[in-house]
């Protein structure tokens, strides 16, 4: 009997563990709604937040949105040879970048690098007491690290998803003009006939749904991080890892409701 109940109950605790943190991270992404139209608004830290996730991020997300465009036009190139519809590149790297992999892409970059970089330094200041120094001086930590790195998320993923669409769909335009032998203004026009308004507001609009999770991620680890350097490692990785699934969960279910529209 204790064969067949031992793996039960070792399922059934993963189970109850993994609702518990979900109803955590709810709770926690509930109480940053309500401090968000909470007095007061800290502009300097929310500056300093928009810096780091927004500008600071555009290198790694061009270099990866311009090198998957790239590769995009040629697997299309390559398996659309094999019956005959080499014409379909420009159509299908425009809304593969738009609808998916800009969005996911840059997602991902800003889970790798930002999410962990705020996990990493909300946690350090939890182990040096900083945290409790804030609260001493009747500072919110909520209100002062927390709000004001959710808003940047959610104003600057969708700015950098919008960039690096453009820089993937340019990727693959380079590959297709200056490798497959496409015409250029033939390309430009397959491209701009093909896509449409709501292809870019479904990139948006997960961009920021993305955002908001990378970041929210990354404060709520840094926050209920555990002691020491250990603590702060494991924060660091446990948020990375919960942002990048995340977002591929979110992912799906936003295709599917925009899909059904």
């Amino acid at each position: 009997m204790s064969l067949i109940l031992g793996p039960l109950a070792t399922l059934g605790a993963a189970t109850l563990a993994l609702l518990a943190a979900l109803g955590r991270i709810s709770l926690y992404a509930f109480s940053t709604l309500r401090h968000m139209f909470r007095r007061p608004f800290y502009l300097r830290e929310l500056g300093i937040a928009i810096l780091n996730v927004g500008w600071l991020s555009l290198p790694v997300v061009g270099l990866t949105a311009i090198f998957t465009g790239g590769a995009l036009a040629l697997q299309i190139y390559a398996g659309g040879s094999r019956f005959n519809a080499e014409a379909v590149v420009p159509q299908i790297v425009a809304i593969g970048m738009v609808r998916e992999l800009g969005p996911v892409l840059v997602g991902l970059m800003i889970a790798a690098r930002v999410t962990s970089s705020i996990a990493a330094e909300i946690a350090t200041m939890k182990v040096t007491e900083q945290i409790d120094a804030l609260v001493t001086l009747s500072t919110h930590p909520m209100q002062y690290l927390t709000v004001p790195r959710v808003l940047a998320g959610l104003i600057c993923v969708p700015f950098l998803v919008g960039v690096g669409d453009i820089i993937g769909i340019l990727g693959g335009y380079s590959v297709a003009t200056g490798t497959l032998g496409f015409n250029a203004a033939t390309y430009l026009v397959n491209t701009v006939d093909f896509l449409e308004l709501r292809d870019v507001g479904s990139s948006l609009a997960k961009g920021a749904v993305f955002g908001v999770i990378a970041t929210l991620m990354g404060c709520y680890y840094g926050m209920n991080s555990g002691r020491g350097a250990q603590g702060v490692g494991a924060a660091t990785k446990g948020s990375v890892e919960a942002a990048a699934i995340l977002i591929l969960a979110a992912n799906f279910v936003l295709t599917g409701v925009f899909f059904s529209l």
